[in-house]
C-alpha cells in the first residue's frame, strides 16, 4: 500500500537543479585555478575568487542535504544524494585547499607542468558539467555518462603522470639545493593531483547511481 501510494506522490526533481547549479561552480572554481596558475600579480585575485566560488558551492551543498531530509520521495537513493553532492563538494574543497597552499607560502612563478595540470582539472570539471545533468534522465543517457565517466578516469591518469613527471623535474632542479622551494613545490603538485582525485570519486559516485538505476 505504502509502496503504491509513493508512487503516486510527485519526485523531487529540484535535486537536478541544485546538482546542476553546485557542477557549475566546479567549472568557476576550476577555470580561476588555471588563470592562477599563470602567475604574476593576479594570483591573489584568482585564490580569492576559487573561495568565493567554494563558499557558493558549500551553500548548494546544505540546500541539497536538506532537501534530502524534508523530501518524502527522491528521484534516486538518499545515501547516493549525499555521497554525490559530498563527492562534488570535496572536489572545490580540494581546490580551495590548493589556493589556501599558494596563498600561504606566497608563490606567484608555477612550472609548465602544474599549468598542464591545472588543464587537466578543468577538463574533469567540464566532463562532470555534461554527466550531471543526464541524471535526470539517467537510462535514456546511460550510454553517455558512461562514456564521459571513463573520460574523467583517463583525465585522472594524466593527472597522475604529470605529477610524478613534475615532482621529479623539481627534484631535479632544487631538491639538492633548495630544499623549501622542493617542499612548496610538492605541495602544490601534491594538492593538484589530489583536486583530480576528487573528480574520480564523483564519477565514481555518478557510475554507482547509474548501475542502480539502469
Amino acid at each position: 500500500m505504502l509502496s503504491a501510494f509513493r508512487k503516486l506522490m510527485p519526485r523531487e526533481d529540484r535535486f537536478f537543479d541544485l546538482f546542476e547549479s553546485h557542477s557549475r561552480t566546479l567549472v568557476a572554481g576550476a577555470l580561476a585555478l588555471q588563470k592562477l596558475l599563470e602567475g604574476g600579480d593576479e594570483v591573489p585575485r584568482y585564490c580569492a575568487e576559487i573561495v568565493r566560488w567554494e563558499h557558493e558551492a558549500d551553500d548548494i551543498a546544505r540546500e541539497v542535504l536538506q532537501t534530502v531530509r524534508r523530501s518524502f520521495i527522491t528521484p534516486f537513493d538518499r545515501g547516493d544524494i549525499k555521497d554525490l553532492i559530498q563527492s562534488m563538494d570535496d572536489a572545490i574543497d580540494q581546490m580551495n585547499k590548493t589556493a589556501k597552499v599558494i596563498t600561504l607560502y606566497e608563490v606567484r612563478t608555477f612550472d609548465p607542468l602544474m599549468r598542464e595540470m591545472g588543464v587537466t582539472v578543468v577538463d574533469a570539471a567540464n566532463l562532470t558539467a555534461e554527466a550531471v545533468p543526464l541524471l535526470s534522465a539517467i537510462a535514456k543517457h546511460a550510454t553517455r555518462i558512461s562514456e564521459l565517466t571513463e573520460r574523467v578516469t583517463r583525465v585522472e591518469g594524466r593527472s597522475d603522470d604529470l605529477h610524478d613527471e613534475g615532482l621529479k623535474k623539481l627534484f631535479q632542479s632544487v631538491g639538492r639545493d633548495n630544499p623549501m622551494e622542493y617542499f612548496i613545490g610538492a605541495e602544490i603538485y601534491r594538492h593538484l593531483e589530489d583536486v583530480v582525485d576528487r573528480f574520480e570519486d564523483v564519477a565514481n559516485e555518478i557510475s554507482g547511481i547509474m548501475i542502480e538505476n539502469v
